[in-house]
């Protein structure tokens, strides 16, 4: 770290003490941020100020929860997102891929608007684009994280989350299947008249090893009259299908195919 004179610390202490934001005592002083930070820091420590990050966590502060946003978002995260532990920090990661842009806009999005103070990007790899956020609040919103896959552990929803699922049963359904689901095309044929002949029809098709998950899917979707069917594919029934007709418009309507 480069030296500074004395009075150059003293000025931006007395700058920070008074509130200002690190940013600008470093640009209204030509210092480095990261100097500034390191002096706030340890001014903190010698005046044993118990220093506790500002957040806007909606289940730690009284900020409102965008019960919308946070519907979809909790079906990308059960479907195929996870959150990453580290020290005094945790991320919460959803991978997507890198086809489908609207997906990746709607998942930042989304992460935005439930926790806006988090800092949150992409990361591309591999034909696809790692969504990330970062703070440590991101347990407080999704208790259902923790060691190990989640269809090796029980995943239950807390009440204030069913509430949620209840209240927008669309939102959550449409972030499970962008998340862990796709829209397809399937054909079989049928002899009409003596003739051989092709049909076309959609389906979507919602994949997941967790039982709870897919529990958590079927009653959604139980909620929304939609008509669901499981398929065992290897004597396992990890393949929920959605194929008939009204059933697919429905879903047309409210969910869509990944774009």
């Amino acid at each position: 770290m480069a030296s500074h004179a004395p009075s150059k610390r003293t000025e931006a202490l007395a700058l920070l003490r008074d509130g200002v934001p690190n940013r600008e005592v470093a640009d209204r002083l030509g210092l480095p941020r990261g100097t500034v930070g390191w002096w706030r820091s340890e001014d903190r420590k010698a005046r044993g100020e118990d220093y506790q990050r500002p957040t806007d966590c909606p289940r730690c502060t009284e900020r409102t929860l965008d019960r919308t946003a946070y519907a979809y978002l909790l079906g990308l995260y059960l479907g195929d997102g996870h959150i990453i532990s580290k020290p005094g920090q945790h991320h919460l990661s959803v991978y997507c891929d890198a086809r489908y842009t609207g997906l990746i806009a709607a998942a930042e999005d989304a992460m935005r608007t439930v926790l806006p103070s988090a800092a949150t990007g992409r990361r591309s790899r591999n034909g696809c684009v790692e969504v990330k956020s970062y703070t440590r609040h991101w347990t407080c919103l999704f208790p259902q994280h923790g060691a190990g896959p989640k269809h090796e552990r029980r995943i239950v929803l807390e009440p204030w989350q069913g509430e949620v699922v209840d209240a927008h049963p669309w939102e959550f359904v449409r972030g499970l299947i962008h998340s862990d689901g796709c829209r397809i095309t399937n054909w079989t044929t049928r002899t009409v008249g003596g003739e051989r002949r092709r049909y076309e029809y959609p389906r979507y098709l919602f994949t997941n090893k967790s039982d709870d998950v897919r529990a958590l899917f079927t009653g959604a979707l139980d909620a929304l009259g939609i008509t669901w069917t499981v398929l065992n594919r290897d004597g396992k029934p990890y393949n929920i299908s959605v194929a008939r007709k009204p059933s697919v418009a429905l879903m047309d309507t409210h969910v869509g195919p990944k774009h």
